[in-house]
């Protein structure tokens, strides 16, 4: 007994002493990358000159943070995460874990719905038709969007396997074809929705076509030009576009042919309600939601398809996938299209939700965060990515309510600003612990008898 009791104290003492120099370590290597970026600023002065100033409260902060952060997970959450991990294995065969899910993750889908349909009216009746407003839209319709979006780009990624690193030049297509289609023809909202979607994916398969041969590297940074050329296009083809200016006053969507107005035929006079912003809002929150239910049932109808199956082939080994007689050149230019579809909707809802666009919207930034999205989420999991959205975006707009940081890093603390290190430092932790996303497991899109999925933690030990 008095052994073990030492083998426990010694490994203890083992694991207190490599946490306290790998806090050290990160402490220091927070010092060195944050000196430059935090622990100095510079600003202009009266005369317009350059100037520069410290900010080492600040950056002790950030490296108290950093070093407090690894001694805690070395010390504590890795050997609590590995004991935790040795003792479900061996409760259960490695096979079986995740074989019988719970009846919250059963039923998990339709009470994320329910929830979703009672969001708008629950914050109504909690802050008022005005106090609303905020939480609708910044909380909710601008959450869906990137949903929408990351479903639409994971049918490109996730399934197909094809890195795109310019999916926002197919949102930058949607909303601008709205935009234009709805100022020169006076066309409605719901005619303009297919139209973009169309055109969106007509230039899905244009750029389909010269990357057919291109796979990994290559393929990303072909993309990458072609969002690239497209925000390029934008400023410069100013007689269409506007250039920098951007197009406003783009008309908004209606409610059965009822304008969310002032006028004495608008929504708020027909129904006898107070003016406000608000209804619009809830409006286009129930259009984003309805778009995204469509995306994911497209998707997971295509995925239990002859499509969806090749999409998987080829994402596995193309080689092999050519070998089995399936016809890659359409199997890519379908991913291409339909996901490049999905994106043309959510920029057209994007362009009624705003009334204004500019090239300043559809930067090579808002690729990278879809694509993080898709990557933390796990790739193929449409649940997964859906949870990583909320967290991410639903995560920066918090980061605009927590001004009370200001009373700890200063006045000039500007919390919305430091958001890219929240997705690097989200990232590092989820490829940590669930290295295949949030939803890490492999749940097959053919089986016999039974449906079976494997934990994606077990996949390097040959189970999945």
């Amino acid at each position: 007994m008095s052994n073990t009791a030492n083998v426990n104290g010694a490994a203890s003492s083992g694991i207190m002493a490599r946490a306290l120099k790998e806090a050290l370590f990160a402490g220091l290597l927070s010092l060195g990358m944050f000196s430059l970026y935090i622990g100095i600023k510079t600003d202009q002065n009266m005369a317009n000159e350059l100037i520069w100033y410290t900010r080492w409260g600040l950056l002790a902060t950030f490296v108290a943070i950093a070093a407090g952060g690894r001694f805690a997970l070395v010390a504590f959450i890795l050997p609590w995460y590995s004991a935790r991990k040795e003792k479900k294995s061996a409760a259960m065969p490695v096979h079986e874990i995740d074989a019988k899910p719970s009846f919250f993750k059963t039923h998990f889908l339709k009470i994320a719905l329910l929830a979703l349909i009672l969001y708008p009216p629950v914050i109504l009746a909690l802050s008022g038709v005005q106090g609303s407003l905020k939480y609708v839209d910044n909380f909710g319709i601008q959450i869906l969007i990137y949903v929408m979006l990351a479903w639409g780009l994971n049918i490109v990624v996730g399934l197909a396997g094809l890195l795109d690193l310019g999916y926002v030049a197919f949102y930058a297509v949607g909303a601008y074809s709205y935009a234009l289609l709805a100022q020169n023809f006076g066309l409605s909202f719901w005619i303009l929705l297919p139209m973009a979607g169309i055109l969106a994916a007509f230039w899905g398969i244009i750029l389909g076509f010269p990357v057919l041969r291109l796979r990994g590297d290559y393929l990303a940074i072909v993309t990458l030009a072609f969002g690239e050329i497209i925000r390029l296009v934008l400023i410069n083809w100013q007689e269409v576009t506007r250039g920098t200016f951007g197009i406003s006053s783009i008309p908004k969507a209606t409610f059965f042919g009822i304008p969310f107005d002032a006028s004495a035929g608008g929504f708020a006079k027909t129904f006898g309600l107070p003016m406000s912003s608000a209804y619009y809002k809830i409006y286009l929150f129930y259009i984003i939601l309805a778009l995204c239910c469509l995306t994911a049932y497209v998707t997971i109808r295509l995925r239990r398809m002859p499509i969806g199956r090749a999409w998987e082939a080829m994402r596995e080994d193309e080689i092999a996938c050519r070998s089995l007689g399936i016809n890659t050149v359409t199997t890519k230019l379908t991913a291409f299209s339909i996901g490049a579809m999905f994106g043309g909707f959510a920029g057209s809802f994007f362009a009624a939700r705003q009334g204004f666009v500019s090239p300043e919207s559809f930067v090579f930034l808002e690729s990278a965060v879809i694509l993080a999205i898709v990557v933390l989420g796990g790739m193929g999991s449409l649940t997964g990515i859906a949870v990583a959205a909320i967290v991410m975006i639903g995560g920066t707009e918090l980061l605009r309510e927590m001004q009370f940081l200001k009373l700890v890093f200063g006045p000039d603390f500007t919390p919305e600003l430091y958001r890219m290190i929240l997705f690097g430092l989200a990232m590092v932790i989820v490829m940590l612990f669930k290295p295949r996303g949030f939803v890490g497991s492999r749940e097959p899109t053919a089986f016999l008898k039974e449906r079976k999925a494997v934990s994606g933690s077990f996949t390097k030990e040959g189970h999945g």
